[in-house]
Formats: structure tokens, sequence, C-alpha cells
């Protein structure tokens, strides 16, 4: 094993670390071991992991979080048994997905990676699954909210691709700018995800057809699709003739009480009823897509949509009013991207989250383009007009700040972004809609949750839900490269700092919403407490004098670094 860094001091047997023991319980370890690599692993030294909501949800779900439990496939189980920080399962667990490091020792056969290399951790290790979700760096795997990390090379190296886990970073960015490039990236992916514009090719193909529509459009998508399997339920021989005319074997399902267990990666419906549609969206895959025709018929209710599978399982809606299938996917949209003129809304904007969407939005050169920044909170807001007005200015962005409890919203939005996982605002923003309208579903819907959505206005109005969860490696490489390319100051979005003893503060107001940005934990201060910004001019002065117009800079950092160790240490 190589042991050390530069100007790095020796390596203790023992470390502050933050672990959730138990749902909703969190202790302060100040004596949890440090692991020695073994022969494919290796140590990282934390810098910053920075606080998110998704923390939360492990807290409370704890053993019942899906990234909790076990990895099923992707490494051997000789190999998991060597990884002292793999804890599925009831084994306590460090938190913290949104880290910075430096590798400060590596085992013998460690190959991609090198002694003092700093590294953003990308922390979503989708080539493990798990029975519900997949393995993650802070779930299963230890996470960030600790001193030092232990890693597996054989599980940092993304098999597809080649791509390591540990992106390299250079040593000019605060450690919180490159921490914050995480919750960035997911912003990111939210926006640039490319989507499926027609039948997954080889797929599995679900056909259903009420009496009175008829089959119309379908011919070219299955000759584009050419899916594996076409399972059909159908009302007349009619519908019969004209979908097996078209040479492809039909199974044919005398119901829909079994689709739930399909996993239908396309189903196409040409009907109207509510009931019927709330069923078959239990029939889709991970990244199905549900193709509504109503053919001029009226769907008479709201639809209970599920608006966590839209986030989490990527699953999408389209349909028509019309009678052709074909033009329910010509109305989806090459990805989730803010266009040109669009008239933006972004629905909890002032929150840590909603700050980035309205900063990459206002930031990204888009022409004549308008943000209307929705909360509750006449307080976060004025901090998020604060943060992002000279940026709209200076790219011609019109930016207005509104409280939905004193304003009235006025609809028509070509693009809403949804920050709350209030279910009720997901049927608001399809009120809220205009022609074309993309509407991001950016919060964390746990999965089975249902939204009551006007499935009629959706569709007349062309609307498309977009959803992803977390980001990927070229996500995070594309935003560090805007960092270091002086591009995006991510420290934009920081609004509190904290050291171990103000992780249980920085929870419960990332639960509670009362944080305007995001809140960074340093380890290397194990006994500071939660410090907004906004009080750092009576706790901190010399750090508050480093602050550029009252936002985080890496001389604040530094500053804190400094004086905050030396209280730690006269205490």
């Amino acid at each position: 094993m190589n042991v050390g860094a530069p100007n790095d001091r020796p390596i203790p047997a023992a470390q502050h670390a933050i672990q959730i023991v138990d749902a909703g319980r969190t202790v302060h370890n100040r004596e949890k071991p440090v692991p020695r690599p073994g022969p494919y692993q290796l140590l990282v030294k934390m810098e910053a992991c920075g606080i998110c909501f998704s923390d939360t949800k492990l807290l409370h779900a704890f053993t019942s979080h899906p990234r909790k439990s076990e990895v099923l496939e992707g490494l051997d189980a000789d190999v998991l048994a060597e990884i002292p920080s793999y804890v599925p399962g009831p084994l306590p667990t460090v938190p913290g997905h949104e880290p910075v490091g430096r590798i400060v020792a590596i085992g013998d056969r460690v190959r991609r990676h090198r002694l003092g290399e700093r590294c953003l951790i990308q922390t979503d290790y989708r080539h493990l699954p798990t029975a519900a979700a997949n393995a993650a760096f802070g779930y299963n795997f230890e996470g960030g909210l600790q001193e030092y990390v232990l890693l597996d090379e054989r599980m940092i190296i993304e098999p597809e691709t080649d791509e390591r886990f540990l992106i390299p970073v250079g040593e000019e960015p605060s450690a919180s700018a490159v921490a914050l490039v995480e919750p960035w990236a997911c912003v990111e992916a939210s926006y640039v995800r490319r989507e499926r514009r027609g039948p997954l090719p080889g797929g599995r193909m679900l056909v259903v057809a009420d009496a009175g529509h008829a089959i119309s459009g379908l011919a070219p998508l299955i000759e584009q699709g050419r899916p594996a399997q076409l399972t059909a339920l159908l009302a007349d021989a009619a519908q019969e003739t004209a979908l097996e005319a078209r040479g492809h074997a039909v199974t044919h399902i005398a119901d829909l009480s079994a689709i739930a267990r399909q996993g239908f990666d396309d189903i196409v419906y040409f009907g109207a009823d509510p009931a019927t549609i709330e069923v078959l969206q239990d029939g889709l895959a991970f990244q199905g897509l549900i193709n509504v025709v109503t053919g001029g018929a009226s769907i008479g209710r709201a639809i209970a949509l599920d608006v966590g599978r839209v986030h989490y399982d990527l699953t999408r809606w389209t349909g028509t009013s019309g009678a052709s299938a074909t033009e329910g996917y010509a109305a989806i949209p090459p990805d989730g991207e803010v266009r040109a003129g669009d008239r933006m809304a972004v629905i909890g904007a002032a929150g840590p989250m909603g700050l980035m969407h309205v900063v990459r939005a206002a930031s990204a050169g888009w022409k004549d383009l308008s943000i209307t920044a929705v909360d509750i909170d006449d307080s976060r807001l004025a901090h998020l007009e604060r943060a992002a007005s000279r940026i709209a200015a200076s790219h011609g962005v019109e930016l207005e700040v509104a409280n939905s409890r004193t304003a009235e919203i006025a609809p028509g939005f070509s693009y809403i972004a949804l920050m709350v996982p209030a279910p009720v605002l997901v049927g608001q923003a399809v009120a809220l809609a205009g022609s074309g309208c993309r509407i991001n579903i950016f919060a964390g819907f746990a999965t089975g949750t249902r939204a009551e959505i006007d499935l009629d206005r959706y569709l007349e109005r062309r609307c498309y839900f977009v959803g992803t969860s977390g980001s990927a490696i070229p996500d995070m490489k594309a935003v560090l490269g805007k960092v270091e390319r002086g591009e995006l100051d991510t420290n934009i979005s920081l609004d509190a700092v904290a050291g171990f003893e103000g992780v249980a503060d920085a929870l419960a107001a990332v639960e509670g919403r009362t944080a305007s940005g995001k809140i960074m934990v340093y380890p290397s201060l194990p006994d500071l407490g939660l410090v907004r910004l906004s009080e750092l001019a009576e706790r901190f002065p010399g750090v508050a004098a480093e602050l550029d117009d009252g936002r985080w800079t890496k001389a604040a950092e530094r500053e804190l670094l400094r004086v905050a160790s030396r209280s730690g240490r006269d205490a």
C-alpha cells in the first residue's frame, strides 16, 4: 500500500463521522476507525461535502430506502465482502453524496488512480443494481460526511464507458465550488437528457384500443421500432385486422389485470377512458412511454398520474387529441432544454435547487427569455433576486420574482420547472402551461406518488413532462469544465457552512426549506456548528471580509479553515 500526499499529515487510526444508525437517528461518531486500503482500494480524504434534500429521505427511510439495500449484480459477493464501506440493510451508513476529496492512500493493484489526486466524486453507481434502484455513495456505500472514505477501484470504473467515477480536478477551484458541481450537474442533466421520439427498437409494445376507436398511424411506428414483442388488447375484429395486417406476430390478452408485471417499453392507447389510462401506466417499464390517442373524445376527469416514476423511472407521457398515434410521438421534444423566446416559470425557485435552475437558464444565452421565479417566502425570494438579477440583466433575460400567496400567476408558460414535491403543484403546472410547454418535474417525488392531472389539457396544449434523477459522468464533467474555465461560480448557490456539529441543524434546515441555498460541510472542522453566510460578520468577521458581495469565495473558505480549526484546538 502506498500512503501519503504532499504536505499531508499521517493518516490517523480514528476519525470523526456522521452516521445514520436508524430511521430518524444520526450520531456524530468521534472514534470511527479509518480503514486501510486493500490491494484494489484507495482512501480519500474529504475536503468538503454538501447537504442534499435526498439525505433527509435516507435519514427517514433508512433500511426501506431503495438505495440502502443489497447490490444484486455488477460485483461478486466476495468482492463486496472485501469492502468495509459497503453497508447495506441495517448497517450504519455515512451519508453525503456531494463530495470532493484527495487520494491519500492506494493499494498495490490500483491502476487507474494515483496518490495525491484531487477528485470530484460521481456517486451514482447505476451499474450496480439493487432490488428497486441502484447502489450509491452515501447510501449502501459510505459517503462523504466523514474525514476519510474508502473506495474500491473495481466499483468506481463505469463498465460501459471505462470512465472513472473519481474525476480529477485542479487546485484552483475552492473545495465548495467543486463539491457543488454534483447538484449543479443534476440540474444540467434534467435539461440535456435526450428524449426518445419513437418506439424503442426491439422493445416490448402494448396496443390497447377501445370500441369505436380505429387504430391509426401505428403501421409506420411498428416498422420504425420493430418491437421484439407486440401485445394487444382490442375491442373488435376490425382493430385486429388493422394490427395483424402489418405482418407482425401479435399476442392477444383478454384484460389488463396482469400488465403491471409486464414492463412494456411503449404503450399505445386508442381511447379516452380515465380508469384504463390509470391502469395502463402501471405496465410501463423503466424509461417506458405511454402514448394516449383520444381520437377527439374527452377523458373527462383528472388522471391520477404517477409523477414519482416520471422523476425516478424516466417514464414519459405523450399523446394527441387527434386520431393518429404518429401525432403523439411527433409531439415529443428532443430534450428538456429551455428555448429562445420561452416564458419560463420556476416553482419553488427560492430554494437551493430552484436558484440553480434560475441561474442556469438566465446565463445560458437564450434570446428573448423571461423567467418568473415563484415561491411563498418573501425573504428567500429577495435573496434569490439579489443573487440572480445581475446575471439575468447581463444576459438580457427578464427576471421577475413572485410570491404565489400574494400575486396572481398568469398562465401561458412555455417552460415550467418544478422544485417542490407537492403533487397538487404538478396539476397546477399543467393549468399554467401554454402551447408546447415542457414541464420539468425536478422535485423528487417518491415512486407511487400520484398527482391529479388534466390530461385533456395536457394533450391539447402538447405539454410534455420531463424528469431525471441524479447525473452522469458527462454531466459532471460539463459543469466542472464551466467552473474551471470561470464560466460558472457554483458558490452562488451556497447559503451556509458547517462542521459535523452543524449537520443535524443543516438537515433540519434543508428538510424545513428554511435555507436559501446549499449548505457545505467541512470534515476538517468537526466541532463547527451551522453558520449562515449572513451570520459570518458576527461569528467570523475575518471570513466575512473575504466574501464577494455576500457570496462565498475561495479566500473565505481558506480563512474559515484557518480560524475555525484554530478555535477548535483552543476549545
